[in-house]
């Protein structure tokens, strides 16, 4: 049997998707703005989730 308090996801949230995922959502840790991860958030604001199958794919951003 699995953990019940196993890690099955990881996500970047911003405050909108906290606010419709309500207050009973309590487990989140906020990211400091501090420019550590601007890099990287500047990558992925460039990515797309395109429906594939039963899926996604990943893809770069037209435009």
């Amino acid at each position: 049997m699995t953990n019940p308090d196993s890690i099955v996801a990881v996500g970047l949230l911003t405050q909108r998707d906290l606010d419709l995922l309500g207050k009973s959502f309590d487990r989140h840790f906020p990211v400091q703005d501090d420019d550590m991860f601007a890099d990287i958030l500047a990558q992925l604001d460039q990515v797309e989730a395109v429906p594939l199958g039963n899926g996604l794919s990943l893809v770069k951003k037209r435009g």
